[in-house]
Parts: structure tokens; C-alpha cells; sequence
């Protein structure tokens, strides 16, 4: 088993994924997980699955496994097979669809726990939207981040009321996938990013064409014998407004032509069948058949959702029964179908041509047998396999941008006997435009306060950083210089010798400092307050960040810090820390205990066990201090000689 801080081996990976939906409500999404999960796990992956429940013995179970895990983290994954984790009670809610949905009770600190002490490469949540399982799963993952979007349709809480709460949690995302193209173009205008279109899957040895017959004697119906002829199915899993649209439409079909009809409910809803539909159409469910030996046997499979509660993955398995679909021309529909190459469409809510493209697919014995041979050629696509290649593709990019696990062995070898030294890594001088404390007040500062290496960090500038390593005495000094980029934050270049120019893109101003032979810091990276890089920035360049600040003593929300150390965690970044300070009065509110090093490669190795030490000092005050001693020296004097 693997986790995410590196210890174990590369792959097989450790994942966990997410359903915003009660395990074993007939939800696509949670058919769509347990598929996947199943075939991780038999492909040698850890896998758990996360949902909410509605049965008290799972979610006291599964809060029992929970527990014992914090002793026995590796106890929660049962090699080679799928374990199911519910430890959210859920209530019935009403749903705007006329169904009832589910929603999780005291979600977020029951998943922060799980996922505390679960040691996961991967949380893979699908349909991350809040309130939710999914969201609170992406808002406390401690491990590589993989979104699933399967809606075709928007929601409309999400992309107009929240969008903006939305978008700070979908930042957090290292990879997005789409099960279909209409529904990558959906949220990706709302929520710009690149998105891999992943399809959903069919389990091909479950849904196969079966044995079809036409003419003959009659089946039993709900008020007598229907005539044997061409068979039409409607599955009851789209919005209700479907089915009673389908049964307006089977009504004026000819009762001259053979046809029969059966509508199947996974639940059992109570459906009514007047007048001559009692005849030709029968009622069934679960407890009759199974769905895959009724599409099976069906030579038409009717989609007519209006495109409120489409059911995408049936359509998918009648195509592998070799049921030739009729479905409503909405956008996921159409792309399922080809555009109608795999079978036919009709205007959504038109009863008129409904009626007509079910006329014609009994009456006309070749287009059907036609439009079958086309689903036929495409069944071989809709395998899971394939899915699955594809999901292993997305994780293995996103864990290859991990940092190695382990450093330089003989380095640190050589380190291990050195003494011990405290560091900060960010502070400035009055060679800032914002800073007013002139270098030797900072050197006299640092060592009161028992700095044993310091660097200095101007903005834009690196003549007080010389001027520091020269007049330093007693004190190391890392010559550096905080550089603003265009438009992507600003970044640290630390062991440099000569000015980088400020206004290069971040990927530029990396590339200047590791041709110094520096080491690139990425300084409060998610402090909403200074000017940053956006997650998907660093995402581009995360390979090339040699050190990511996760703790910065100016930041004010303590959340930005934290944000900050879950990245490192999981790109196994190196973490450094820093006082900020612009007074002197802020040296000292964070230490780095580190080996004393020489030269950046010991640095580096030598911060990778560092521990990092930090005590509360009044933000309101330094930031006083730092407002009165800027202005008194813009008055008094110009700033320092560059």
C-alpha cells in the first residue's frame, strides 16, 4: 500500500472515491463509482469508497473501522478488493426532479477524520459541488485531488449563486474529468480549466443481445395477453415527465402493427397503464427481471427525457444489448447516439414524431436490423476496461509531478553530524520601497534573536542582500531577491547573485533563478491578500518549485498556511517558512531548526528534516510599526542606494 507522503512504492496507488450520493441509491454516478472502484481494486489498487448512508449499522461500522484506523491506518484497505466507507448518516430531503435525495449529517468533520488517517495517494470525487460528501472530501483531501463531472445539465446553485465559493474548492483540483462532451463544455464555462473526456463504461458480459422473438403466441400483460412483436422498452430512471410523454406517444401507436411495450422501474413506482396499453404494455422492476436480460431481449429502448434527469448510461447499455435506441435530440443523447447514426432521434417534448419514429421502428424490419448492426460495431468501445485505462492515465500524470520521496542520500550522509542552526527565509530591508529597517538593524536584530542563517528578501531588488552577506559577522546570509512576475504572484529566488528583472511570466522568473544555480521559493502561496499564483499556476510549474513556503507569520487567515502545507504534502514539495518581516520587531515569529549547511544543495537537503518553530505575535501591531516607520523614512529620507 501507498500514501501520499512517499514511503511505499510508486504504484499500485492507495484511492479513495467519493459519491455525493447514499450508497445504493440507483444513481448513475454511484454505478459509475462502483464500477471503477472494482476495477482499481482488481487491478491491484487500494480502494475505498466514500459515501453517505441511510442504514445506522453501516455508518456505526464504518465509523468503528475509522477508529481502529488511527492505530492501523493500512487495516482500512483490504488488498484486491473494494471496502465501502459510510460514516454520514443521511435524511430524505425533497428534490426539485419529484424523487427524494439524501443529504449527509455532520459531513465535513466526519470525512476530515477519515481522511486524516486514511494514507491515500488519490481522493477522486465526483460531482463536487456543495453541500455534499464530494465537497467536503475535496475540502479537507490531504492527497492528489481528481475531479469527476458527470451532469450534462447545470445547477444552477452552483454556477450562479456559489460560483464564487465554488471556484476556491475547485482550485484544489489536480486533474478534471468529464464523462461526456456536452458536460466538459457545460462546466468548463463556468468553471474554466482543462478537462479530460472520459465516458462512462458498460459491463459488455452483463448487457448482451439475447435471444429476440417476434410473432408468435402472446405474453401476459396487466389486464390480458399482449400479441408477441416487436418489443419497445422504457426504463423509468429519467424525470417523471418522461414517462408520462412516452406513454401519450404508445398510445397512438397502430394496434394493427405488431408491438409490444414494457415499462421497467428500478423501484417499483407505482405506474398506471388505461386503455389499450393494458393490452400491450406490461409493468416490471427488479423483482420480475433483471435489466440486463430485458434489454436483452428488447428491440427498441425509448430515452425521452427533456434533458432534466437524462439517463445517458442506458442508453450506453442498450447500445451493448443491441436495442436500437429512440431518444429525445438533447445535446448527451445525441452524442451517445452519434448524432443518429446509432439509432433515432426525435425533438424533446415533440409527442408527434415520437409517435412517428416508433411506427416506423416496428413497421420497418431493415432499418432496425440497420441501425442494430451500427450499435453492434460500437459495442466493443463501451468495455470498462477501457474507462479504466483511462482514470490509471490521469493518476499517473498527476503523481509523476510528485517530488522524489528521498533526497540525496550521500548529502544528507554528510549533514548528519553537523550542529544544529536556526533560519528564516523571508524577512526585508529598507532596500524595499515597503520597509523601512536599514541592514544593520537587521543583522543586530537576528542575532538576539539566535538566528544562525538568515535571507534577505527584497522585493525587485538584491543590493540589501549583498550589502547584508558583507557587513554580516557571525551570521549566515542568503543572498536573495523576492521577485514580482506579470501576473502570476511573485517568487524567491534564494542563493543568487545577480538582479532578476521583475514582469516575466512565473515560469521565466523560475527558469532565471535555477540558471544562477538558485533554488526557486514560492512564497505564501495561497494568501488570498498578497498578490499569488492561482492553484492551476502552480500546477504548471510545480516540477521546477524547489521550497513552498507553509507557513508565513504575516498571513492573517491561518487557513492560507494550511492550504499552503497540504500542497507540499502532496507534491512532496520541500516547505520552508518565513517571518515576512518588514520591521524588525517580526524577527524571531518563525524558526527553521536545520543542519547547518554550505551552499544551496546542503540547504536544500538539510530543509527537507527541518522542523519549523513559530509563536504568536500581534499582527495589528507589526503592521503599525511597519505604516509609521515606511512614512516617517518616505519623509525624512529617500530609500536606500540601489
Amino acid at each position: 500500500m501507498t500514501s501520499h507522503n512517499g514511503s511505499c512504492p510508486e504504484w499500485p496507488l492507495a484511492i479513495a472515491q467519493v459519491t455525493p450520493y447514499p450508497w445504493g441509491a440507483p444513481r448513475e454516478v454511484n454505478e459509475y463509482v462502483e464500477s471503477v472502484s472494482e476495477g482499481l481494486a482488481k487491478r491491484g489498487h487500494g480502494v475505498l469508497v466514500i459515501a453517505a448512508s441511510g442504514s445506522r449499522v453501516q455508518v456505526r461500522e464504518s465509523r468503528r473501522l475509522i477508529r481502529a484506523a488511527s492505530a492501523r491506518p493500512g487495516s482500512l484497505f483490504a488488498p484486491g478488493e473494494l471496502r465501502v466507507l459510510a460514516p454520514m448518516q443521511t435524511i430524505a430531503a425533497p428534490a426539485r426532479r419529484g424523487g427524494r435525495v439524501s443529504l449527509p449529517l455532520d459531513a465535513s468533520r466526519a470525512i476530515d477524520t477519515l481522511l486524516e488517517r486514511a494514507p491515500l495517494d488519490i481522493v477522486h470525487v465526483h460531482e463536487p459541488f456543495a453541500p455534499s460528501a464530494s465537497a467536503a472530501a475535496l475540502r479537507h483531501s490531504r492527497a492528489l485531488n481528481v475531479g469527476s463531472f458527470h451532469s450534462p445539465t447545470e445547477r444552477v446553485l452552483s454556477t450562479q449563486v456559489a460560483r464564487r465559493f465554488i471556484e476556491l474548492f475547485f482550485g484544489r483540483l489536480d486533474a478534471r474529468l468529464a464523462t461526456f462532451d456536452v458536460t466538459r463544455a457545460l462546466i468548463s464555462s463556468f468553471f474554466p480549466g482543462e478537462y479530460d473526456v472520459v465516458p462512462p463504461g458498460v459491463d459488455l458480459d452483463r448487457f448482451r443481445p439475447g435471444a429476440r422473438e417476434q410473432g408468435g403466441a402472446g405474453v401476459a400483460g396487466e389486464g390480458g395477453v399482449a400479441p408477441r412483436g416487436v418489443h419497445i422498452v422504457f426504463v423509468a430512471t429519467e424525470e417523471r415527465a418522461a414517462l408520462r410523454l412516452f406513454l401519450r406517444a404508445l398510445r397512438r401507436v397502430p394496434v394493427e402493427r405488431p408491438w409490444r411495450a414494457t415499462v421497467w422501474s428500478p423501484d417499483d413506482a407505482p405506474v398506471r397503464l388505461t386503455g389499450a396499453l393494458r393490452d400491450r404494455a406490461r409493468l416490471s422492476g427488479p423483482r420480475q427481471e433483471s435489466l440486463e436480460s430485458l434489454l436483452g431481449r428488447a428491440d427498441v429502448v425509448c430515452a425521452t427525457s427533456a434533458g432534466v434527469a437524462p439517463a445517458a448510461m442506458l442508453v450506453q447499455k442498450a447500445i451493448a444489448a443491441g436495442a436500437v435506441p429512440l431518444a429525445s435530440r438533447i445535446p448527451v443523447y445525441e452524442e451517445m447516439l452519434g448524432d443518429g447514426d446509432r439509432g433515432l432521434l426525435f425533438e424533446a417534448g415533440d409527442e408527434d414524431v415520437l409517435t412517428e419514429q416508433l411506427g416506423r421502428l416496428v413497421s420497418d424490419q431493415p432499418l432496425r436490423e440497420e441501425l442494430r448492426r451500427r450499435c453492434e460495431q460500437h459495442r466493443s468501445q463501451l468495455g470498462w476496461d477501457r474507462v479504466l485505462d483511462a482514470v490509471e492515465d490521469v493518476y499517473r500524470r498527476i503523481t509523476a509531478r510528485r517530488h522524489p520521496a528521498e533526497g540525496n542520500a550521500a548529502v544528507h550522509k554528510r549533514l548528519a553530524n553537523r550542529e544544529f542552526i536556526f533560519c528564516d527565509l523571508h524577512m526585508h530591508t529598507d532596500h524595499s520601497p515597503d520597509c523601512a529597517t536599514p541592514v544593520d538593524v537587521l543583522l543586530d536584530t537576528a542575532k538576539r534573536r539566535g538566528l544562525g542563517a538568515i535571507a534577505v528578501t527584497d522585493h525587485n531588488e538584491i543590493s540589501g542582500a549583498h550589502e547584508a552577506r558583507a557587513r554580516a559577522d557571525g551570521i549566515k546570509v542568503i543572498v536573495s531577491e523576492e521577485v514580482k512576475t506579470a501576473h502570476e504572484g511573485e517568487v524567491i529566488g534564494l542563493f543568487i547573485e545577480e538582479k532578476i528583472p521583475r514582469g516575466m511570466s512565473l515560469e521565466e522568473t523560475i527558469d532565471a533563478i535555477h540558471a544562477q544555480g538558485g533554488l526557486a521559493y514560492v512564497p505564501h502561496p495561497f494568501d488570498r491578500l498578497h498578490s499569488i499564483p492561482d492553484y492551476e499556476h502552480l500546477l504548471k510549474v510545480v516540477e521546477d518549485i524547489d521550497i513552498l513556503e507553509v507557513f508565513n507569520a504575516r498571513i492573517i487567515a491561518r487557513g492560507f498556511n494550511e492550504e499552503a502545507q497540504r500542497f507540499a504534502d502532496k507534491y512532496r514539495v520541500v516547505a520552508g517558512a518565513g517571518s515576512d518581516s518588514h520591521v524588525a520587531q517580526g524577527l524571531g515569529m518563525v524558526k527553521i531548526r536545520m543542519r547547518d549547511f554550505d551552499g544551496a544543495e546542503e540547504f536544500l537537503e538539510s530543509l527537507r528534516d527541518a522542523d519549523i518553530l513559530h509563536k504568536r505575535k500581534s499582527l495589528i501591531y507589526l503592521q503599525s510599526l511597519k505604516f509609521i516607520q515606511t512614512n516617517v523614512r518616505s519623509k525624512s529620507r529617500p530609500p536606500a542606494r540601489r
